[in-house]
């Protein structure tokens, strides 16, 4: 006769036999669902490729041939400006939190409010900067690549502030209290030890901030907006990779078309290469402490 222990322990079987099912049928599908399109990306990226994709500029409606020179551009120094923006100010940020922040109340509502920021629909910060910068302080031109790297950062910033918070705290307590018992100053002790000792850790938030907008679309249609001709000058509508694959995708020209699937293609083999990048730094960083 079956005791209670033995029942209790069935249920408990039963009940992890369902869930492991469930779970595993939810993972089953959402793998489908990604290689899916990782495989449409691909096919129909593969067959856009050339070289006249990197060297010649977007095409006008109904034209055969062009390429993404210019959006490839625009997109690059948008995404390098937004990281040396956002980079210096949140790793300041970051070690205020670790560092020197005496208030824990004040250090964990600082927390609060960057997690909100790091979740906001990357719509908001595109319409914060636009009703900022492009609406209120009305500069001469209405649309710019400065207003865009300036979005882009608000969307890299908190990543790198948490990153770099949680990683300052990771290092042990010992190698402060051993550095300071010898007379160094605190910002000598956070500079040239804590920092060296996080370092892999920040760099790795900093790329995968990066792998995070290089596919932003929404912040950039209000306030970078899009270019069909070159422009190396920040302060006009730049052209830029994701404002113009959603143009092209959407547009009844087949040329276009294809151009959106190669620039489909390019953005998800920079954020595959830059989120390996980020990940083999971080193995390093481990297998060296470890």
């Amino acid at each position: 006769m079956a005791t209670v222990a033995d029942r209790l322990f069935l249920r408990r079987r039963i009940i992890n036999a369902v869930g492991l099912f469930f779970s595993g049928i939810a993972a089953v599908i959402g793998l489908f669902f990604l290689l899916w399109i990782c495989w449409t990306t691909l096919s129909k990226g593969l067959t856009a490729l050339s070289l006249d994709l990197f060297t010649q500029m977007t095409p006008p409606p109904g034209e055969d041939g062009g390429g993404l020179l210019n959006p490839i551009f625009g997109s690059l120094l948008m995404c390098t400006m937004a990281v040396l923006i956002a980079t210096p100010i949140g790793v300041a940020a970051g070690t205020f939190l670790a560092e020197y922040s005496r208030s824990k109340w004040l250090a964990e509502s600082i927390r609060f409010l960057n997690d909100i920021l790091l979740s906001a629909p990357s719509i908001v910060m595109g319409l914060f900067v636009y009703t900022f910068i492009l609406h209120f302080l009305k500069p001469d031109e209405q649309f710019s690549g400065y207003a865009g790297a300036v979005a882009l950062a608000m969307i890299v910033l908190p990543v790198i502030v948490r990153t770099t918070d949680e990683m300052l705290r990771l290092v042990p307590t010992q190698m402060r209290e051993a550095a300071l018992s010898l007379g160094i100053p605190q910002w000598k002790v956070t500079t040239q030890v804590l920092y060296r000792s996080a370092m892999s850790g920040i760099l790795t938030g900093v790329l995968l901030g990066l792998a995070r907008i290089s596919g932003e679309t929404a912040p950039l249609l209000f306030t970078a907006f899009n270019n069909q001709y070159w422009n190396a000058n920040p302060g006009s509508a730049m052209a830029n990779l994701p404002v113009t694959v959603y143009q092209f995708a959407m547009s009844p020209f087949e040329q276009w078309n294809q151009l959106a699937w190669a620039g489909a293609f390019l953005i998800t083999l920079f954020v595959l290469l830059v989120s390996l990048l980020a990940r083999t730094i971080l193995l390093r960083n481990k297998v060296s402490h470890d």
